[in-house]
């Protein structure tokens, strides 16, 4: 197990905005992108300077796909390959380096039962 401190974006203007042109992020740090409900969803690196890894959610916790090592500032869509309720998003290397794997649980309210 491993904690992260996250910043949750909930909002659109939010979430579009991401970690846009910063240029660092703490080791223990990430970014969780509520999503509100479960749908497919595509992310991008435009304007984001940091390699990053993205973990792709379920409602239930588990992690439906990793993306890993993302290019910095590339305008390629990232798609969750299936219905996610979030995305996290971790300094890239992070998921390799802690083994995570799809299946993996994340543990945050965000993935309460009956959401």
């Amino acid at each position: 197990m491993h904690r992260f401190s996250v910043e949750v974006m909930r909002t659109d203007a939010d979430r579009s905005r991401g970690l846009m042109y910063r240029r660092s992020m703490a080791a223990d740090h990430g970014m969780l992108f509520d999503f509100e409900r479960t749908e497919p969803v595509s992310m991008w690196m435009k304007n984001t300077y940091l390699s990053l890894d993205m973990l792709f959610i379920r409602a239930d916790g588990l992690i439906a796909r990793i993306a890993a090592e993302t290019e910095p500032l590339s305008t390629a869509i990232i798609p969750s390959g299936e219905p996610v309720l979030a995305v996290l998003e971790l300094n890239a290397g992070t998921a390799a380096r802690l083994g995570l794997r799809t299946g993996d649980r994340v543990e945050h309210p965000l993935f309460r039962k009956g959401r």
